[in-house]
């Protein structure tokens, strides 16, 4: 794993976690919360329709009185994504000012290409 200040003259897709979970969009509130919960390691929920990024959600950011038939994506907020040329600098800054420190790596057509996540120690990549 990169570690966090070893990351000279590299981007965002150099740093990214390629092997992410996914939801579909259509998911539930109820489903997510499911999922959220299957992993202490889960702090970042994200929808997609294909391989199309739709939306994230923090798990700390879905209502506690959220239906759970609601679409999850109606709940969505607004997390920042990163394109795949940007800096490592920059995508790491992003990551660790987010409290989840994960960031969608989305190129310009939407399509997902992975997350930078950053480990708990705030030492290096995850992935």
């Amino acid at each position: 794993m990169t570690q966090l200040h070893e990351i000279d003259g590299l981007s965002a897709e150099d740093v990214m976690h390629r092997h992410v979970t996914t939801l579909p969009a259509s998911v539930t509130v109820g489903e997510l919360r499911d999922y959220l919960g299957a992993s202490g390691s889960r702090r970042l929920a994200i929808l997609v329709e294909g391989d199309r990024y739709v939306a994230a959600i923090p798990g700390a950011d879905l209502p506690a009185d959220a239906d759970p038939g609601d679409r999850a994506a109606d709940h969505a907020v607004g997390v920042p994504t990163i394109g795949p040329g940007a800096s490592a600098e920059d995508a790491r800054d992003l990551a660790l000012s987010l409290p989840t420190r994960r960031v969608p790596v989305v190129d310009e057509a939407g399509t997902l290409l992975g997350i930078v996540a950053i480990d708990e120690h705030h030492t290096r990549f995850c992935g």
